[in-house]
């Protein structure tokens, strides 16, 4: 068995998985298989998929149309190999990002979950930005706060985490669109022990047309509300994450019910499912 499996989840990813893949493929360290959940793509990529000859791919196909929440699901349920990282199909690895994770793997063997610094690219693939600067190690607590504060640029792809870790805790919650879904994965990870971050840029993160942007706004406060029950239980757990909760979310509550009831008042009514701007509110507070 190899040390890593790289799982890549794709519905029609046109030309934007041709070069993911081509990245995963040409990365430095070679101790790694590519898991690719392929999801009845109709753009021609499951068959260009099929076409690749190279030992380090195994393909899951669907035989049914799945959301992106049944399709991510099936991760908990297949084969992998010791640590796993997720990857959607238009971002891209470096040629070192297996190695740097290596790396940081036995620089930090106690950690649970790994992460390194990343560029945002644009849909050409142009160089946006850098994220933001990343402490070298961070407990949940410290994680949590920083999210609740804005002050971490967090996604689905780069982190690195133990297979038997990600299956125990029952992989990404199933919340819709898988909106918020990470940033709970990631807080429950960080609570097996710690995450170790490393200096290097090592992926790019494709500002596209992503899932949260062409989510509707009924989808995205459901998987609001399931984010919120997350802390809820979080807070019941010890007397420093409570605190903390109770000190922080107030104010990541004010922004999302603040940015949602706008995206709510721009939906038609007949899109809402009958939620309203002054339920969600009064939700809310």
């Amino acid at each position: 068995m190899e040390k890593f499996s790289i799982i890549l989840p794709v519905r029609n990813g046109g030309e934007y998985v041709k070069s993911c893949i081509h990245g995963i493929l040409n990365q430095t360290n070679q101790d790694f298989n590519l898991i690719i959940l392929e999801n009845c793509s109709t753009d021609g990529t499951g068959e260009w998929l099929e076409s690749i000859k190279n030992g380090k791919i195994k393909i899951y196909k669907s035989n049914t149309s799945l959301s992106i929440e049944e399709n991510w699901a099936r991760i908990k349920d297949i084969p992998k190999n010791e640590f796993i990282t997720l990857i959607g199909h238009d971002d891209l690895l470096q040629a070192d990002y297996l190695a740097e994770m290596n790396n940081l793997i036995e620089k930090y063997p106690d950690a649970s979950l790994y992460q390194a610094h990343f560029s945002f690219i644009n849909a050409q693939g142009d160089y946006i930005k850098q994220c933001r600067k990343m402490a070298e190690k961070y407990t949940q607590s410290e994680y949590l706060n920083a999210m609740l504060k804005d002050e971490l640029d967090s996604t689905g792809t780069g982190y690195m985490m133990r297979s038997a870790d990600y299956d125990k805790l029952g992989g990404i919650p199933s919340y819709p669109n898988l909106l918020f879904a990470d940033h709970a994965l990631w807080i429950q990870l960080t609570g097996l022990s710690y995450m170790a971050v490393s200096e290097k840029e090592c992926f790019s993160y494709r500002l596209n047309q992503s899932t949260s942007k062409l989510s509707g706004a009924s989808q995205y406060i459901d998987a609001f509300y399931c984010f919120l029950d997350f802390l809820i239980r979080l807070k019941n757990k010890n007397e420093a994450i409570s605190n903390l909760i109770t000190s922080e979310a107030p104010g990541f509550i004010k922004y999302y019910c603040t940015s949602l009831s706008h995206r709510l008042l721009k939906t038609p009514e007949k899109q809402r499912d009958g939620k309203t701007v002054a339920a969600f509110i009064a939700v809310c507070a």
